[in-house]
């Protein structure tokens, strides 16, 4: 990989806000799913911000999401955070080479 793609582009978008950052590290660092109810109650956001930020951090790659009735819920997609991180170490390593 020698540019920046598209995925690791949203990727870095869903780690740029803090609010998104606190929703990662105090809510999901569990590894637990957790709903847009839970993770407004647990951050002081309103349901719609959470909401919204959980729509940015899924589509990410940062969590994944199911839904099952009414509710969805959220957890950490670990495979593809690692697979980011990766390819961010790889462009990096590139760039910074003599």
């Amino acid at each position: 990989m020698s540019e920046l793609t598209t995925e690791l582009q949203e990727f870095l978008h869903g780690l740029a806000s803090e609010t998104r950052q606190r929703i990662l590290f105090h809510v999901f660092l569990d590894g637990q799913e957790h709903t847009v109810s839970q993770v407004a109650e647990q951050t002081g956001l309103g349901a719609s911000t959470a909401s919204e930020h959980l729509t940015i951090l899924k589509r990410s790659g940062l969590l994944t999401s199911r839904r099952e009735g009414k509710e969805v819920y959220y957890r950490p997609d670990k495979d593809r955070s690692l697979t980011q991180l990766a390819h961010l170490t790889q462009l990096i390593t590139r760039c910074c080479e003599p």
